[in-house]
């Protein structure tokens, strides 16, 4: 099997400008905690929502925005209501930003996209923030109250805003602050009553919202000698016990007495300007993060006769730009990290209450849903990047090793630039690459592809589809593998499905039936969340290898599943319409007829020659998975022979029986594989609704070490089937891992024995140490170790419990050589492999057997193979190694052909 690494196609990653979580700590809550996420917002206006997972980190969903910069977010959660029965429902979480205009803007997360934006007449908003949560009193019985959001303008305008009654609404002007240098540059709550606000003028001012008055004003002095007269204050938090840290141009972090507001402390920690920082939860540590990229550690030390006092306590290079966004969680058995972001695009997890004693860990810059896809049968790439799609064709290798006629490895054989106000969310394309479709928020668009006679370019001719169907928007797409049906999800999580089907007057050309349908979605009864509106948020969709079984997953792990009843019968009617069989009889039972006709849309049953989409009658089986399904794709079969009756599968009309049809389902076994994001690893029998045998041979704890050492989310999985051989390839941002599921992972008492060492490491009863540790990890990276051994690299080769070592040690003369490196070389073949891609700065994993036909994306920190049965290939660096950063994603083409190495 071929990898190929494809740095040709081109993906312009956005710097990190803002970053929030939706709850600092756990402290405050009395009932049943939150859900926690991160909100990252981004130069290009995207704004990514991240899930914790207890330190597993996973991506899950992007909010598209409108180009302009995201310069600051805010949570806020809704008071807490109780239904009829007396069962109290958390208040829903809600997001907040703003980006460079007169306005705050609310998210609907459902949806990802802006869901409405802040009414009044005030100038440009610079900083804003959150009121803190109301707290009800022992002694004083309250309602509860919505938190306001007080935002700071680019003439000195404080500005108060109401979240109440789920709305943004003007509320009031606090304060207008006369001058040039008036602008307001960050501002926060130190409680629900007072505003503390830094300006561009040196000047800090504290106001009270009760009575619009300034309480008092704190002055920075001049700056540095060379800078500006007047210090920009750049960022302001409060600690815990009122005190105020501010970060300034000059470099310095100040503390103020929150009392008496006077200066407290000043400390020295950086050269350059502070751009931000934050703090811990019970207000003894605080770091900054400045324009050079470095970060800074301080906390407060008792000094002599009890004061207290605080001390840089280190710095470190965090960023290779500047550290312009700091976000921090701080609990103190959970998760304790810092997440900052830059220029260099990529979040950087430092530990908070372990710093010093873990490592600090980047997640990936690359989106979890990869923007690339693949057609397999016909050799050809699709990417896309805002509103343009190019597509590129890749040689087969003995084409491009023929020396009488050498051929690309690529070429770009069409370039579409969509017509259309949104950006691009999502793309399909068909395997045997004639179908392919691009969506929008707000519209669909099919094309066909055909391969010009005079050229090895590509003709493209729009599809016209149902204007229902095309109005309708999609956040996902897919195609069936045979090419015949698309599945589109809706930005409100609806599934609907459009055929495809030959032009009868001219057999080239494809066309889009005139009918599409809605696919029910069961209604699980789900726990009361403070995101009950995302839960549902479908993720990801997974058609059979015979294109008669359609599972989708959403975020809350549920699984709903739909099967294709019915023989396909193409001397049947197009599309047939009528109602549902249940419904015949109740048709006469004396009703007004008037109520019938209005229902007959949403009660009308849509044949496509000869076959229904209906639901899975064993859906409601399927048990809901642990977390949110990153793969899901079914195992392949072969397809078997039809049985005909009359040689004919259809049932035609009689005249007792107008609308007759088929309700034969897919026969035989569908299996379907899922990883959800905790890696946990299922196999179900959907039809039958029960997991498979193969998976109950082989629980999670059969997968390999090496695998569950991964800590990057894998991306999706390829089959790759040949023979009596069933392997499947998954892959992530960083890496590319092969399962042999054509047997067992691992033997049934070396199952036993895994599941007992992780039980008792979970309850704390010694075990496997390394578990342990990854338990109490605080949400960064691994563990320090004490001694590290200091060598020469070399290749580690792990399969079926046998290692090896394979020395890469070469001359440094070497690094500056060519790509091109001779035949007979002495270097070991993957040597010689990780020495091409290390002088590219972006190295990639990979194991190079078999056939398989996929297209993923990859930005990768080590060269990693992975042998039969998990078997691995390692270089080294160990799971904290950082590669260099590349700018353009880099792909990793799986094609038919077998890598000669």
């Amino acid at each position: 099997m071929d990898v190929h690494r494809a740095r040709f196609v081109p993906y312009p990653i956005s710097a990190i400008s803002a970053l929030a979580f939706s709850r600092t700590s756990d402290s405050g809550y009395t009932g049943a905690l939150p859900a926690l996420r991160l909100a990252i917002g981004r130069a290009n206006g995207d704004i990514e929502i991240w899930n914790p997972l207890k330190g597993q980190w996973v991506q899950e969903t992007v909010c598209s925005g409108d180009g302009k910069s995201i310069d600051g977010l805010a949570w806020t959660q809704d008071p807490d209501e109780a239904d009829s029965e007396g069962n109290v429902l958390p208040g829903q979480q809600r997001l907040f930003s703003i980006a460079s205009s007169p306005a705050v803007i609310e998210w609907d997360l459902a949806r990802s996209e802006p869901k409405r934006r802040s009414t009044g007449n005030f100038s440009e908003v610079w900083c804003f923030a959150a009121q803190p949560r109301w707290k009800t009193s022992k002694n004083v019985q309250d309602e509860p109250r919505s938190q306001d959001m007080v935002a700071g303008c680019g003439d000195g305008t404080l500005v108060l805003l109401s979240t109440a009654d789920n709305d943004l609404q003007f509320k009031r002007f606090l304060a207008r602050v006369a001058g040039k240098r008036a602008r307001c540059m960050c501002i926060t709550y130190q409680n629900r009553d007072v505003v503390v606000a830094g300006f561009a003028d040196s000047m800090i001012r504290i106001y009270d919202t009760r009575n619009n008055s300034q309480v008092r004003q704190m002055s920075l002095g001049v700056g540095l000698p060379g800078a500006p007269k007047n210090a920009f204050v750049w960022t302001i938090k409060v600690l815990p016990n009122g005190d105020i840290v501010s970060g300034d141009s000059n470099g310095e972090v100040r503390i103020w007495d929150g009392r008496n507001h006077s200066l407290v402390q000043r400390l020295t920690g950086h050269d350059n300007d502070c751009l931000d920082l934050v703090t811990s939860a019970d207000g003894h540590t605080i770091l900054s993060g400045s324009i050079d990229g470095r970060m800074s550690i301080y906390r407060q030390t008792l000094g002599e006769g009890g004061r207290r006092s605080w001390a840089k306590h280190g710095h470190r290079r965090a960023h290779s730009g500047e550290v312009k966004a700091m976000a921090a969680f701080d609990t103190k058995n959970g998760l304790s990290v810092v997440v900052s972001g830059g220029s260099d695009a990529a979040p950087v997890l430092t530990p908070l209450r372990e710093y010093g004693k873990e490592n600090s860990r980047s997640l990936s810059s690359l989106p979890q849903d990869p923007k690339v896809v693949g057609a397999s049968r016909a050799r050809l790439i699709a990417s896309w990047w805002e509103k343009e799609i190019s597509i590129w064709r890749i040689a087969r290798q003995s084409a491009i090793d023929d020396v009488s006629q050498p051929q690309k490895p690529r070429k770009l054989v069409a370039k579409l630039s969509l017509d259309v106000e949104q950006a691009i969310r999502s793309v399909s394309i068909s395997a045997d690459g004639k179908l392919l479709a691009a969506a929008t928020a707000s519209e669909i668009k099919v094309f066909q592809l055909r391969r010009r006679t005079d050229s090895d370019g590509l003709a493209v001719r729009k599809i016209h589809a149902p204007q229902e169907f095309i109005s309708l928007g999609a956040r996902l797409l897919s195609f069936s593998a045979d090419a015949k049906w698309l599945a589109a999800v809706t930005t409100d999580s609806e599934v609907h499905i459009a055929r495809f089907t030959t032009d009868p007057e001219q057999p080239k050309q494809l066309r889009c039936l005139p009918h599409t349908i809605e696919l029910d979605r069961r209604h699980s009864k789900r726990a009361p969340s403070t995101f009950h509106e995302c839960d549902r948020t479908l993720v990801r969709l997974a058609f059979a290898s015979d294109s008669s079984v359609l599972v989708a997953g959403d975020i809350s792990g549920y699984l709903d599943s739909w099967v294709l009843e019915g023989h396909e019968d193409l001397t049947a009617t197009a599309v047939d319409m009528t109602k549902h069989d249940s419904d015949k009889a109740s048709s006469n039972d004396g009703s007004d007829g008037e109520s019938d006709s209005s229902d007959d849309a949403d009660d009308a049953l849509v044949i496509f020659y000869g076959q229904h989409w209906t639901d899975n009658p064993a859906g409601h089986l399927l048990p809901k998975l642990d977390s949110a399904p990153l793969v899901l794709t079914f195992r392949p079969t072969v397809p078997t022979a039809q049985t005909l009756t009359n040689g004919n599968p259809g049932v035609h009309s009689t005249r007792h029986n107008p609308h007759a049809h088929s309700h034969a389902l897919p026969t035989g076994e569908h299996r379907l594989w899922v990883m959800t994001a905790r890696h946990e690893m299922y196999e179900f029998d959907v039809l039958a609704g029960r997991l498979s045998d193969w998976s109950r041979r082989n629980p999670t704890a059969a997968l390999p070490a090496e695998f569950r050492q991964i800590k990057d989310r894998v991306m999706d999985a390829v089959w790759d089937v040949v023979s009596q051989r069933q392997r499947l390839w998954l892959y992530g941002t960083s890496w590319v891992f092969m399962l042999d599921v054509g047997g067992d992972l691992m033997d049934a008492e070396s199952v036993a024995l895994t599941r007992k060492r992780r039980r008792k490491a979970k309850n704390g009863d010694g075990g496997d140490r390394s578990a342990k540790r990854h338990q109490l990890s605080s949400g960064a990276g691994d563990r320090v170790e004490s001694e590290r051994s200091i060598g020469p690299r070399s290749l580690t080769r792990t399969e079926n419990g046998q290692r090896a070592n394979i020395d890469l040690t070469h001359s440094e003369q070497n690094a500056d050589e060519d790509d091109d490196v001779e035949a007979d070389s002495d270097l070991p073949a993957l040597a010689i492999m990780e020495q091409r891609l290390e002088r590219r700065s972006c190295t990639t994993r990979s194991r190079h057997q078999g056939t398989a036909q996929v297209v993923v994306h990859v930005q990768v920190p080590a060269y990693i193979g992975h042998g039969a049965n998990g078997g691995r290939y390692d270089t080294g660096g160990g799971s904290n190694a950082r590669g260099g950063y590349c700018g353009e994603a880099a792909l990793i083409a799986i094609a038919h052909h077998e890598l000669r190495m």
